[in-house]
């Protein structure tokens, strides 16, 4: 009997060390992230019990991360039997980060009415199921929830309508 793509490959009798490599590789990364973001925030100044300073929320959001992947890489190793690594597609990645770098080169020209739309159909892209009536509504309401959140409820200076053209397009018209 031929064993599945899916499971684990283990010899007669023995059991490889990492029950769980999924697990394990996902607590790894976790942890390299949280690396970065200790070493992003080394010399932020913590604060005292009176007042926050600027680098407490980034070393605490740092600690919590790398204690989540200190539980994943644990659990990859103490698991019974758990996912084998699968091949991933690079398209999720690319359509996902590339929507967050769309939205910061569009957001001061375009204004939210547009680099929201803009970057919520541009993530979607990272999904091929992804359909265009639902997106639609997701789009409007999502927009119109940032737009009412940002702008109006919590008061930050962040442009609703348009201001120019993004560069270099700007340079151009």
């Amino acid at each position: 009997m031929r064993p599945s793509p899916h499971e684990v490959p283990r010899r007669a009798g023995r059991r490889l060390p990492i029950a769980s490599p999924q697990d394990f590789v996902g607590g790894v990364f976790l942890l390299a992230i949280a690396a970065i973001g200790v070493l992003g925030s080394w010399e932020l100044d913590f604060g005292q019990f009176g007042g926050v300073g600027s680098g407490m929320v980034p070393k605490i959001v740092a600690a919590l991360i790398a204690a989540f992947g200190i539980l994943l890489v644990v659990q990859g190793f103490l698991a019974s039997e758990g996912e084998a690594m699968t091949p991933w597609s690079l398209r999720g990645v690319v359509f996902v980060l590339g929507a967050a770098l769309l939205f910061a080169w569009t957001i001061r020209p375009l204004g939210l009415i547009f680099a929201g739309p803009i970057t919520i159909v541009f993530a979607a892209l990272a999904d091929r199921t992804t359909r265009p009536l639902e997106l639609a509504v997701f789009t409007v309401a999502l927009t119109a929830f940032c737009i009412g959140l940002f702008s109006f409820a919590l008061r930050l200076p962040i442009p609703i309508l348009p201001t120019s053209l993004p560069y270099p397009i700007n340079l151009i018209f």
